[in-house]
């Protein structure tokens, strides 16, 4: 590590981390590195015990101290809810990690209303209000804890390329790529750094609710593999606008973005009935 590099680390310690989707899959993951380097937590998801037992474990390991907080994101009005509570307990956030989401394998015609309108609650609709209600706390932070505030939005390598059987999934998660990107560059020089997240199958709990739990023989990421990507972008002085993890998922995203939006769709579709 040069010089450089070790000025402009990441370094949230003394300072509060949020992180959505806690309580699962690579929720955990950003929470136990969080608080290894120094930050408090708050924990939300909708799963009360295992928020919990998260919370116990991190103060176990690391002196954390986390305020625990269910919350379906589903839900209309849940982000202003989060903001509010917060607010009265005059919890100022550095850090938000929007890792909530979920994804459902099958066709739009076939799928549930309330499946689809779920997804883009939590992936499009949860995420810009939380981005937007925290993004003049996160500013705040930048200036004074210097490499100490983070932006971090959970894409997919799904983001890339549309993707028949998870038409919606993908869709959002496309939404979550763009705005992040947008957001890289309108608060640049600000200090506070901005990236998204697009990680390829990860071994979490996202492959079973999905529904394809079982497809294909493909070697899955480890949630430890997508916190070493997220961490190095974040040591670095200016992370890029998105990250990918993992090098076959990089090669496969820059031949989506280089190839006719006709043959990415073709070939997508072919993969996705297998």
């Amino acid at each position: 590590m040069t010089r450089t590099d070790a000025a402009a680390q990441y370094n949230p310690m003394g300072t509060t981390a949020l992180v959505t989707g806690a309580s699962s899959g690579l929720g955990p993951g950003y929470a136990h590195e969080l608080a290894r380097r120094g930050a408090d937590l708050v924990l939300t998801a909708r799963r009360l015990d295992r928020l919990e037992a998260l919370a116990v474990d991190l103060a176990e390991k690391y002196g954390t101290v986390s305020t625990v907080i269910p919350l379906d994101l589903a839900a209309a009005g849940s982000a202003a809810e989060l903001v509010h509570d917060l607010a009265d307990r005059d919890i100022r956030v550095s850090t938000l990690i929007n890792n909530a989401g979920f994804g459902r394998s099958g066709s739009v015609v076939d799928a549930p209303a309330d499946v689809v309108r779920g997804q883009v609650a939590v992936n499009v609709v949860a995420l810009t209000e939380l981005t937007q209600a925290f993004l003049p706390d996160l500013l705040s932070a930048a200036l004074t804890h210097p490499h100490g505030a983070a932006l971090v939005n959970v894409a997919s390598t799904a983001a890339f390329q549309p993707v028949p059987q998870l038409a919606v999934y993908a869709a959002t998660k496309a939404y979550v790529l763009s705005l992040t990107e947008a957001l890289w560059y309108e608060t640049r020089g600000t200090g506070l750094k901005v990236t998204a997240v697009c990680p390829g199958p990860t071994e979490t709990e996202f492959q079973a609710v999905a529904g394809n739990a079982s497809r294909g023989p493909r070697r899955l990421m480890t949630v430890d593999e997508v916190m070493t990507t997220t961490f190095a972008a974040l040591d670095r002085q200016a992370p890029p606008p998105h990250i990918v993890s993992g090098t076959s998922n990089r090669v496969v995203a820059w031949l989506a973005g280089s190839a006719p939006r006709r043959t990415v769709v073709r070939v997508t579709g072919r993969l996705s009935r297998r």
